[in-house]
């Protein structure tokens, strides 16, 4: 009994490091919301084939073929104590490497997540001491645990869909009760919902900056941007002297939008660029086009919509509803906000604006970069003017507005200068990108695993991706052999020089790489998209 009681705490560590695993895949996948993580799981099937499945089988020959007072049988239960140690060192050294671009948080959920999966694991613990004694009864028990830590992720996922259903919809409900309370004791609060395919973080951190140049303006933090997200960010962060909650509003299906809408009612929205984000989720671009537009549909009539007109699936679309409409563009020029004579450099973005009505044309820079950035700016000037802010205040937010981390942010690090886009992954992004890069001095560099979660055309628009690329890149640096092959194959297309390309299956060499280019010129390298933590190959 003594090796049973060490394989049982061999096994025990093993569940640890498994479950932080899978619990932060968890966490990274919405929890589950339309079978995210569901979908990760199969993709990486290849985690189910370790030592984890040899123990489990010798387990299952030791509890049904062997005789329980052999030595045979305690051999294997020791082999198999052997093996799982292996196995969390294999496993803890893999954890220790890999790239973690946001770790897991314990949140309250995540503990009470943890309490229904310990419950979980003790059901086999628990028959095992009621039946110590009888090596049959224990061995089977024993069997049972092991089957339980092979199948990890999917006991996660049964605690997280009992959670669901049991403890967590107490909880959702007394905090949105909690959170609508606090809206209707704030009845001069003015509430501006921003959504879209791309850009929704960047353009909600963008209107915050110009915003608090004469409010006080409270953006949802991070991407809180489902009703988990706004409830947290009413209860615990907006405060009673705030003018002005800007929330980022974030969909996957039809009516998730609109949910939102009803939670918080906005009488202010802006739309970002509408796109393929999620089309795997959405099913049609139909579907995405009409759930976006949920949110200006949600206004009231005396509310305010910011559309572009230099986005087709947004001038095409039949707005059923008769409230304001602001509309920007730089392409187009009938707008109320349009801007011209865009230029990028490695300080930033100059640019001129001219309002409706106002022939004057007005001189704005920023330390951001890209065109879908000045869309960002040309959407909070229009409702900075719509809530009385001068133009010389707005120049002057302008040029203090904050790079966002990750997305088209300038860096320099050692002998180059890193234009970090990392948590891009969409066609539009990409080409945006791969345009600013262009725009740059010296030796360019593309650093990308491509893009992902576009369904079907994934495929057909990394190649796309990759013929953007070799219109601007000296070097090309793919990040994981398989699901590169649609950028190299665009990359071919456009005959682009392939003793340029290296392929790496860690993003971390990359800047070794980056490091070893001799050259007098300045180096700029794109990093278009890492997620390293969900997408390793």
């Amino acid at each position: 009994m003594t090796t049973m009681i060490l394989l049982l705490m061999m096994m025990a560590i093993t569940v640890a490091i498994k479950t932080k695993k899978y619990l932060h895949m968890l966490q990274q996948n919405l929890y589950n919301e339309n079978n995210r993580y569901l979908k990760w799981v199969f993709k990486n099937g290849r985690l189910f084939f370790h030592l984890d499945l040899l123990c489990m089988l010798l387990l299952a020959c030791d509890a049904m073929f062997f005789a329980y007072t052999t030595a045979l049988f305690q051999m294997i239960l020791a082999l198999t104590a052997f093996l799982y140690a292996s196995y969390d060192v294999i496993f803890y050294r893999y954890l220790k490497k890999d790239q973690q671009k946001k770790p897991l948080v314990i949140t309250a959920r995540v503990k009470r997540l943890l309490v229904t999966t310990t419950i979980l694991y003790l059901i086999p613990v628990v028959c095992f001491f009621l039946f110590y004694g009888d090596l049959k009864a224990t061995a089977l028990c024993t069997f049972l645990f092991s089957l339980l830590l092979y199948g990890n992720a999917f006991v996660l996922l049964l605690a997280n869909t009992i959670n669901k259903y049991t403890v967590e919809k107490y909880v959702y409900h007394h905090f949105k009760k909690q959170a609508i309370q606090k809206l209707h004791g704030m009845s001069n609060l003015k509430v501006v919902g921003i959504t879209g395919s791309y850009g929704k973080t960047s353009s909600k951190n963008i209107l915050s900056d110009i915003l608090n140049i004469k409010y006080i303006a409270r953006p949802t933090p991070r991407n809180l941007n489902t009703p988990y997200g706004l409830i947290m960010t009413i209860n615990n962060h907006l405060d009673k002297f705030d003018d002005i909650l800007i929330a980022e509003m974030g969909a996957y299906k039809r009516g998730e939008i609109k949910e939102l809408c009803d939670l918080i009612h906005p009488k202010y929205g802006i739309l970002t660029r509408i796109g393929t984000a999620h089309l795997e989720s959405f099913g049609s671009e139909e579907n995405i086009q009409k759930t976006k537009f949920e949110l200006i549909e949600s206004l009231p009539l005396d509310g305010v919509g910011v559309l572009n007109k230099d986005d087709p699936k947004q001038v095409s679309y039949d707005l059923k509803n008769s409230c304001k409409i602001l509309w920007i563009g730089i392409e187009s020029k009938d707008v109320d906000v349009h801007a011209s004579n865009i230029k990028c450099s490695s300080h930033g973005t100059k640019f001129d604006v001219t309002f409706k009505g106002d022939k004057k044309k007005y001189a704005f820079e920023t330390k951001l970069l890209g065109d879908h950035n000045v869309y960002n700016i040309l959407a909070s000037l229009a409702l900075g003017r719509e809530f009385g802010i001068s133009i010389e205040k707005l120049q002057q937010a302008v040029r203090l507005v904050k790079p966002v981390e990750h997305r088209l942010e300038l860096k320099k690090l050692g002998n180059f200068y890193q234009i970090d886009d990392a948590y891009n992954s969409n066609p539009t992004g990409a080409a945006s990108a791969c345009k600013v890069l262009g725009m740059m001095p010296g030796v360019k560099v593309v650093v990308t695993p491509g893009m992902v979660e576009l369904g079907e055309k994934e495929e057909e628009y990394n190649e796309i991706f990759g013929e953007q690329i070799a219109s601007v890149a000296d070097y090309v640096v793919l990040i994981g052999e398989k699901k590169t092959k649609p950028i190299e194959k665009g990359l071919l297309n456009k005959k682009f020089d392939m003793e340029k390309v290296v392929v790496y299956n860690d993003v971390r060499d990359a800047y070794t790489f980056l490091r070893g280019l001799k050259t007098k010129k300045d180096i700029y390298a794109l990093f278009e998209n890492d997620l390293p933590d969900t997408y390793n190959e």
